[in-house]
């Protein structure tokens, strides 16, 4: 039998999976718990149905589940009555639902694996409680029967002496180091069935491959009266063109999301990347057992999640977060305040943003809040009521609340966020948290300190211009057709218009053309699996931007001046001043340096690259040799030549020469060097591959 997804082939591509959902929650402003959060949350869940999803068997849902508070009381019963065991107080002892191999053999080795981790990590084990469930009562489909995994709780107590925030980051990496490398062992046939829904002191997340109105009758404990929360996040998946399982249903560790992350492979590109040179005070050499960060297998959700959960670990809170992944549109907002227009623009220097239409619920346990995209393509309605309650869905009606109780009612709006903060009992204002969030560091002063502008480096007068007499030449070596020049660049420079037809294009994809093509060709822009509304052109000009930072970065898990220290480049399409600009920079540390290549079938080609220094003294540049245990950081944005010769050079090498001809790649990049005992290095680095 297959279990999770199904593996790579021919179009299909487990790492396209996505999800588009209804999200909402419930939660009691001052933190009192009782089990009608539970009942209210349910009934919130049940009227989202249709945001849903099922196959062709209507008792197979898409996937559907609750977050809530730990149930301190039922679990404290439960555990006594089960397992013949005192758990020790709120909050020093961590509980997760966890999805295991059906295999009692495979079981038993993912359970060990769980020991080992506890043991390393010096906490103490308590128990395994079968979590109570009913597939008959609760009349799953056979699909969903036929994947259902093995459910059990984990119960972890805390190590003496050990307070809460740090038993948190304790029982992640306890998750994290065990699970991680179980579902990628091939040795375990079922190993995709393992999944940790959750392992902490505060949360816990009761889900699965189910239609909304199964998630009570499946889990028994939720129906049971102690089972008494302040708060439950619940969502209705609708796996967008994919396939539905278990452990893709939401919610997810610390939130539910409504949307799509068009960013997601450049997203996930670069925290990989970084993993190579992020270091943290609060895990230390224990680091490394948290990678991958975003894990294999997981949907762009699950991906999002991932993040989100390793940047609050790190001890970033939950908002700040969220507003580093998910940046409201500040490049042309006139009227944003100028110390959060520089929270935006110093963070956009530590991570790009997760585009995408999206409404995300979020919560740690001690604060549950909600955000949407910048260009607020998902809806999301709140109300506040006088008995303390606040309700956020993804539409409007789906608890009954009379409308004497309603003290404040609203939506989110594009880039907006509110938050409900337990211990303050409140709800925080988008403009009072983010003015707090983006007070706490000068951010603005540490941008006009640090920060390079490409329209500020100075310009050498002998800037390639027109060449007229080499003009034809160069435009029939890369390509351009009177067509090109008629029907797509005339309209363009004369009447500022981007040209429009309705025929249909017949040619041959460029990469199996056997004529020259613009390089352009070779490049197709992905789109979105759903339909998101079109974007006029005035929002377009007021929520879209073009600017990025360019050069290494620092240590995502620090907050310092010097990770200002990257050159802005307003445009991706560069003019031949700018070009000329970055050739000759020379400025606090960057320089520019040319290399020679005989990439182009034995002709010399010059490429640039830029190097930078992040520690140097009035004197010059300390030039070092990296050792081998060196990490390099993620590379400044390599420039990359390419040619295919008609015929080898007749200076080339006699076995050379003998080859076929064939593409030459040629790759030029600098990057950081780190190690634990050395200072920030240079290292400049050249490799050409043929073939």
């Amino acid at each position: 039998m297959q279990y999770g997804l199904p593996e790579k082939h021919g179009l299909y591509d487990p790492a396209n999976e996505k999800d588009a959902c209804g999200v909402g929650f419930i939660a009691q402003i001052k933190g009192v718990a009782s089990h009608q959060i539970v009942t209210d949350a349910n009934r919130i869940l049940c009227n989202m149905d249709h945001r849903g999803a099922r196959g062709s068997e209507t008792n197979t849902g898409d996937g559907a589940g609750m977050l809530t508070a730990v149930p301190d009381k039922l679990l404290r019963r439960a555990a006594k009555e089960e397992l013949g065991i005192d758990l020790p107080g709120p909050g020093r002892y961590g509980v997760g639902n966890i999805f295991l191999p059906t295999d009692d053999d495979e079981r038993a080795y993912c359970k060990a694996a769980f020991l080992r981790s506890i043991e390393t990590q010096g906490q103490k084990f308590l128990g395994w409680r079968p979590v109570p469930t009913d597939p008959d009562g609760a009349n799953l489909g056979p699909t969903a029967l036929e994947s259902m995994p093995h459910i059990e709780q984990l119960f972890i107590g805390a190590a003496d002496g050990l307070e809460q925030d740090a038993f948190e980051r304790q029982l992640y990496a306890i998750r994290k180091s065990a699970a991680s490398p179980l579902r990628v062992d091939e040795s375990l046939k079922q190993r995709t069935m393992l999944y940790a829904c959750s392992l902490s002191s505060r949360t816990i997340i009761y889900k699965g491959m189910l239609a909304c109105e199964q998630v009570l009758p499946f889990y028994g404990d939720l129906t049971d009266p102690d089972y008494e929360t302040h708060l439950a996040m619940v969502h209705s998946r609708f796996a967008t063109n994919t396939f539905p399982t278990w452990e893709r249903a939401q919610p997810l560790r610390c939130l539910s999301h409504n949307g799509e992350i068009n960013t997601l492979r450049g997203n996930k590109n670069a925290m990989h990347s970084r993993q190579g040179v992020v270091e943290g005070e609060l895990f230390g050499d224990d680091l490394h057992k948290l990678f991958p960060v975003a894990e294999p297998g997981l949907s762009d959700s699950g991906t999002l999640d991932n993040v989100l959960e390793f940047l609050y670990m790190n001890g970033r809170t939950m908002p700040e977060a969220a507003m580093m992944m998910i940046p409201e549109a500040w490049q042309r907002h006139e009227h944003m305040p100028q110390v959060k227009r520089d929270f935006y623009e110093y963070h956009s220097c530590l991570m790009e943003p997760w585009d995408g239409p999206a409404s995300i619920a979020f919560t740690d346990g001690t604060v549950i809040g909600a955000v949407l995209d910048r260009n607020g393509l998902r809806p999301s309605r709140y109300y506040l009521t006088h008995d303390d309650r606040v309700i956020m869905a993804s539409e409007v009606g789906v608890l009954p609340v009379p409308p004497e109780t309603v003290k404040h009612k609203g939506r989110l709006k594009p880039g907006r966020m509110f938050l409900i903060d337990f211990e303050q009992g409140r709800m925080i204002p988008d403009a009072e948290l983010k003015n707090d969030i983006a007070s706490q560091r000068p951010y603005g002063e540490w941008l006009g300190e640090q920060r390079l502008k490409l329209t500020e480096l100075p310009v050498n007068n002998d800037a390639h211009g027109f060449d007229p007499e080499t003009l034809l030449s160069r435009m029939q070596s890369f390509g351009y057709t009177t067509e090109t020049l008629q029907f797509m660049l005339r309209p363009m420079i004369e009447q500022k218009r981007d040209p429009v037809g309705s025929m249909g294009n017949d040619s041959a994809l460029a990469v199996l053309s056997d004529q020259p093509r613009l390089a352009y060709d070779y490049f197709k822009q992905l789109f979105a699996q759903v339909t998101n509304p079109p974007i006029d052109s005035i929002r377009e000009e007021v929520i879209m931007a073009v600017e990025c930072y360019i050069g290494p970065e620092k240590n995502l898990l620090t907050t310092t001046p010097e990770h200002a220290h990257r050159l802005r480049i307003p445009h991706p399409i560069l003019t031949n001043e700018e070009v000329n600009a970055l050739k000759t920079i020379d400025e606090r540390g960057w320089r520019a340096s040319s290399r020679h290549s005989s990439a182009f079938a034995g002709r010399p080609s010059r490429l640039w690259t830029m190097d930078t220094v992040s520690s140097f003294s009035p004197t010059g540049r300390q030039e070092r040799t990296a050792s081998p245990s060196a990490r390099c950081s993620r590379p400044v944005r390599p420039i990359i030549t390419w040619s295919r010769p008609r015929s080898a050079p007749a200076s080339a090498s006699s076995s050379r020469a003998a080859r076929p001809a064939r593409c030459t790649i040629t790759v030029v990049w600098s990057a950081t060097v780190q190690t634990r005992s050395t200072p920030t290095w240079r290292l400049r680095r050249c490799g050409r591959s043929d073939g």
